[in-house]
């Protein structure tokens, strides 16, 4: 079919009401000049199809594509999930330093084409480092949100298979499939296929996994933006770094960011007259992201099981002391 009959097609769609044939014909038109190489016109062209304007439409049908989930041979289960969110930049509360990085990611990504201008392109491989809880995850759900791109989620439990030699056929096929088309691409706990190869207690099985893992990373040539996060750097192989183009450290919160975070998470209920914000960030030190938003959800249901309807100064301190014996037994065990 040529260009020219598929918009006509898709007009007729559009005045029809017909979601799922626009979106079906929408992808033709992007797999069509993707096949002519006009890779930067398929990038606009699956932006414009799956923008946040056009959110009234069911999401399944969104990111409806002709791909069928690549999956495991032995157990059946899926080797990735795609997922969509409606998230704000402004939730990301990270420190200047992160952030700024973060978004020259984002700008590097949609200044494409003029980078190609000056021979250039920009980094889509960026490998996520620090604690946990300290947003990394949220960060790429922030991102393919921005970006107006589905996520695809890297399921490394279906990927790791109990088969001599499958682990590398199913990281094959989760190439190929992020390979045909844009998106935003999440290999989380990445340590899990790239740990370094020189430990004496891995297995040989998975040190072939690393090696094809590493290979699979420097063939990518496709449009998506890869993000691998993980809590362990020191256990990454040696050659890993290098198949990335940024690196990006995530760093607990400082005093002011955790006042902000305890500020944004409470805010879906009535505060009292007592409470003290500023005091609960500066008892909260050595805390991440994850622990503040579990701490002021802990103090909100605190509040409300016992029937009241404004949170109070005592339900946080409460939830504090309880969350730090928490930290400590984690700490200590």
């Amino acid at each position: 079919m040529t260009t020219n009959e598929l918009i006509k097609k898709l007009f007729i769609a559009f005045t029809k009401n017909d979601e799922e044939e626009f979106y079906k014909l929408g992808e033709e038109l992007i797999n069509l000049e993707k096949r002519k190489k006009h890779n930067l016109v398929a990038k606009e062209l699956k932006e414009a199809l799956y923008s946040k304007s056009h959110s009234r439409i069911n999401s399944n049908k969104r990111f409806k594509t002709n791909m069928p989930i690549p999956r495991d041979n032995d157990t059946g289960f899926p080797l990735l999930e795609i997922k969509q969110y409606e998230l704000d930049w402004k939730q990301l509360i990270l420190t200047d330093k992160t952030n700024y990085a973060l978004k020259q990611i984002v700008l590097g990504f949609k200044s494409y084409e003029v980078l190609a201008t000056y021979n250039l392109k920009p980094k889509n491989k960026v490998l996520f480092c620090g604690m946990p809880g300290t947003g990394k995850t949220f960060s790429a759900q922030v991102i393919s949100a921005y970006l107006g791109l589905p996520l695809v989620y890297i399921n490394f439990d279906a990927i790791i298979s109990s088969y001599l030699g499958e682990t590398a056929s199913n990281l094959k096929r989760v190439f190929e499939f992020i390979t045909n088309g844009i998106w935003v691409v999440l290999f989380d706990e990445v340590d899990i296929i790239g740990k370094n190869r020189d430990d004496q207690h891995e297995t040989g099985e998975i040190k072939r996994v690393v090696n094809n893992f590493l290979q699979m990373i420097d063939n990518f040539e496709g449009d998506s933006l890869i993000l691998a996060s993980t809590n362990h750097p020191h256990i990454l192989d040696p050659a890993i770094w290098r198949r990335f183009d940024e690196v990006i450290n995530f760093e607990l919160p400082d005093q002011s960011e955790r006042l902000s975070l305890i500020k944004l998470y409470l805010k879906p209920i009535k505060k009292g007259k007592d409470i003290n914000i500023n005091f609960i960030s500066e008892r909260t030190e050595g805390f991440s992201p994850s622990d503040l938003k579990s701490m002021c959800r802990d103090a909100i249901t605190h509040a409300i099981i016992n029937e009241r309807d404004s949170i109070s100064n005592n339900d946080l301190i409460y939830s504090l002391d309880r969350f730090r014996e928490r930290l400590d037994l984690r700490t200590n065990s």
